[in-house]
This record gives structure tokens, C-alpha cells and sequence, in this order.
């Protein structure tokens, strides 16, 4: 009895060669700025398929959603985008650089047969939102396509998988090759020997998933599924619309990383760090540090890498007061049960939740419905950025964080437990554009 169905596909790929003018990031994480350059730079950029601009008037029958419809037939007719002829995988590499440390991620590109978490195959570790999938939703069923991948992990111990896929990629020249806007080298190859693909099949079948970014997509997928099951009275179950587009990436793959995700605090009334610092005291470690340089670059530099050195449950706090910053650390773990009852030890220790729980929403009010509506916190992925805003006044202070680790992933999303929300991102993000799956 498999536990995951993986299958190759026909992929629908650009003919064009300036591949780097037509691809985007998830939607998710691009901007309206982001999104009008994105209009401007080509006009066949996928921007128009996966992120549609609104206008005014706007309507049943001329949204968004219609004409990334019509764009995708039409550039299917105009042979923009053609979709291959054989049934493929598609193995897919980013070279990057983070803190001048290179990098190397290699996932493979393929259909996952849908299931429910609650099989406990394929594992969330994040909750989702309502609004981003009802926009998902109405843009597959007007495209009947995945422009975008979901990305989740698997665990290679033996390098099974990852042995076949890397003979592949340096045997093999890549069939896409480019740099994006932000200097990752992007590659990717079309895998069609059917006996490559039967043993990657036949290996990946008993593995688990761990879903890391595309949560949004992966039950939006799921409710497209149940609804042409409800429209076809002859499912057998092997349809297109049975399948999800997926990145797989093994979990002791070397490139896989994960960045921390800082809470930058605002709007607080009435803010005293003197009080907070007291009140934080009773259940951490507080220990101050003055700064031995100065500079943005060099002080945040000073912030991360003390931070690093102290560990789990750890936090830097920073207020703008120009000389100095705080390490907190949790006394002792048991202090979260009385928070917590109830909630499982995987839960309990992650940085992210000790963070929300006693400190944003104990110490500063700042809860579930707060932290829902972005309400008095802002993110950030960068320890400069966020000692920039707290220096130049657009946040009153900064909670600096420790990267979420792939293990604590794994094991939250084992014990079926969801994390608070921005508690990982793993680094870079997977380019839209690269392989479009076609459901019909």
C-alpha cells in the first residue's frame, strides 16, 4: 500500500528564451509595486496568469480570473507556452548566496496525488487563511491549471532519491538556465526516461510529505478536486484534477534553508521598556549588551551572531536607544505548560510559540486576533532591516529570532500540531513559471 503517489507529467512550458523576463515568485510575496513591474517587463510574464491586476468595473464575466483564462488558452495557441509531448519529472536547482555563503537546492518537480492531512501522508505545519484560498479557488476553476508548485520535504536518509536525481543533473545539460533579479541561478532539466522515473516513483512511495510553503495552494487544490468529483458522475480517481503540482526537496538536502522571521513591534501605548524589561524578568534572563561597533550592518551583525550563541528559547530585544540591546532567554521550559495545556511538547518548545504566547500576548496584548490582522507587528527576514526600522522610528522595537529548524518542522507536523503563523521561511522561494501543470 503506497503512502505517496507521485506521477510524471506532461509539463507546460515558455518557448521563449528570455526566461528570466517572464517568471515571477509565489504570489504571495509579491507586492502591488512588485506586481506593475512585473506588467512591464514582458508581455507574456506568468504575472498575468498568477496574479492578475483588478480594475475598476470589474465583473462576473471580466475579472482577473477570466482573462488570466484567456491569456493561458491564448498563449497555448500561439505555441508561447507549449506542453511537452512526454510524461516528465522535472529536476530543478537554485544556486544562491546567503551572508556570502553559497548554496545549493535541488528539488524534483512532480504530480502528488491529493489526500487529507488526516491520513497522515502528506503534513501541514502551518494554519491557512480563508481569503488567499477562495482567490486561489476561483483562479483554478477559470484556468484549470497549477501555474504554481507546492513545496514540500521529504527524508532521503540513504540518498536514494538524491543519488539518482544528481547523476541526472550533472549527466544531463539543463534545458532552462538563467539569473533572476535576486542572483539565484535558476536550472532546470526535463527527466523523461520512463525507467528513471519508475525507481524515483517506486522509492518516493513510501515516504511522508511535509508541506513547507503552499499551504494555501495544497487545500485550494483539495477543494477543486471534491468539486469536479461532484461534477463527474464517471471519477475513477486518476483524473488530472486528482493531482497536485509539487517541488520535492529532501530534508538533509545541503541547500535547504530557513531564515527566522523577526516581529518588529508598533503602536503599543504607553511603552516603557524599563516596565516590559521588569515584567519580561520574571520569567527570562535578561542580560544587557552594549554595542561594540557601529553602523546598521555591523550592529545587526552583533545582534545575530549573539543571539546564535545563546541558544534555544532565546530572543534579542532592541528599543532604538542607540547603545544597547537585550538577550532574553526562557529560564525554563516548564514554564510554557500552564500556558499550554494540552498542546504537544513539539508545539511548546518552538521559539516562534514561547514568543507569542508569553511575551506578545502575556506581556503586550498582542494575540490570535491581533496577530491575524497584522495588527502592531511587522516581519522581516533580515536582522539590518529590522534594526534599521526600529532606528529610524517606523517601529517602537524589534524581536530578533532564531531560524526555525526542519527537524522542529517534521516533528510539529508528525504530532499534528499547526505553528503560529511566519514561523518558518525557507530560502528562496520557488520561481512561478518554470512548469505549468495543465488539469485539462
Amino acid at each position: 500500500m503506497f503512502m505517496i503517489n507521485l506521477k510524471a507529467f506532461k509539463g507546460v512550458r515558455y518557448t521563449l528564451d528570455n526566461i528570466a523576463d517572464v517568471v515571477t515568485p509565489p504570489y504571495d510575496v509579491i507586492s502591488d509595486t512588485q506586481q506593475d513591474e512585473y506588467y512591464a517587463l514582458d508581455p507574456y510574464n506568468i504575472i498575468r496568469l498568477e496574479l492578475g491586476k483588478e480594475y475598476e468595473g470589474d465583473g462576473e464575466s471580466n475579472n482577473k480570473y477570466t482573462r488570466a483564462a484567456a491569456k493561458f488558452n491564448a498563449w497555448l495557441e500561439e505555441d508561447i507556452l507549449h506542453q511537452d509531448e512526454e510524461d516528465s519529472l522535472y529536476v530543478y536547482e537554485q544556486k544562491f548566496k546567503v551572508d556570502g555563503v553559497s548554496y545549493s537546492r535541488t528539488g524534483l518537480v512532480g504530480l502528488v496525488k491529493l489526500e487529507e492531512f488526516s491520513k497522515g501522508n502528506i503534513l501541514p505545519h502551518e494554519n491557512t487563511l480563508s481569503k488567499p484560498k477562495v482567490d486561489r479557488l476561483n483562479l483554478m476553476r477559470a484556468c484549470n491549471a497549477n501555474f504554481s508548485q507546492v513545496f514540500a520535504l521529504y527524508d532521503d536518509g540513504d540518498k536514494g532519491i538524491g543519488n539518482i536525481i544528481y547523476k541526472y543533473k550533472n549527466d544531463t545539460e539543463p534545458d532552462i538556465q538563467f539569473e533572476s533579479s535576486e542572483s539565484i541561478n535558476e536550472s532546470l532539466w526535463k527527466l523523461s526516461d520512463p525507467d528513471i522515473i519508475k525507481d524515483i516513483e517506486g522509492m518516493m512511495s513510501d515516504k511522508k510529505l511535509f508541506i513547507a510553503d503552499g499551504h494555501h495552494r495544497y487545500e485550494t487544490a483539495l477543494a477543486y478536486r471534491d468539486e469536479q468529483i461532484n461534477q463527474n458522475p464517471n471519477h475513477t480517481g486518476d483524473e488530472e484534477y486528482n493531482y497536485v503540482m509539487m517541488v520535492l526537496v529532501a530534508t538533509n538536502d545541503p541547500g535547504l534553508v530557513v531564515l527566522p522571521t523577526h516581529r518588529c513591534i508598533n503602536n503599543i501605548d504607553n511603552f516603557s521598556a524599563d516596565d516590559f524589561l521588569a515584567q519580561v524578568g520574571k520569567e527570562f534572563d535578561t542580560s544587557k549588551h552594549v554595542f561594540k561597533s557601529t553602523g546598521c550592518e555591523d550592529r545587526s551583525k552583533e545582534i545575530e551572531q549573539l543571539l546564535a550563541d545563546s541558544g534555544n528559547n532565546a530572543y534579542a530585544f532592541y528599543d532604538g536607544n542607540g547603545s544597547h540591546f537585550y538577550i532574553l532567554k526562557l529560564k525554563d521550559i516548564s514554564l510554557v505548560d500552564s500556558y499550554l495545556p494540552g498542546r504537544k511538547t513539539s508545539y511548546k518548545v518552538l521559539d516562534v510559540t514561547i514568543l507569542h504566547t508569553l511575551i506578545l500576548d502575556n506581556i503586550l496584548g498582542i494575540g490570535p486576533k491581533e496577530l491575524a490582522n497584522q495588527e502592531n507587528i511587522s516581519y522581516t527576514h533580515n536582522f539590518k532591516e529590522g534594526y534599521t526600522w526600529v532606528e529610524e522610528g517606523q517601529e517602537q522595537f524589534v524581536f530578533f529570532v532564531n531560524p526555525t529548524a526542519v527537524d522542529q518542522v517534521k516533528n510539529v507536523a508528525l504530532d499534528e500540531e499547526k505553528m503560529p503563523q511566519k514561523s518558518t521561511y525557507f530560502y528562496p522561494k520557488l520561481t512561478t513559471g518554470l512548469v505549468v501543470n495543465k488539469l485539462r
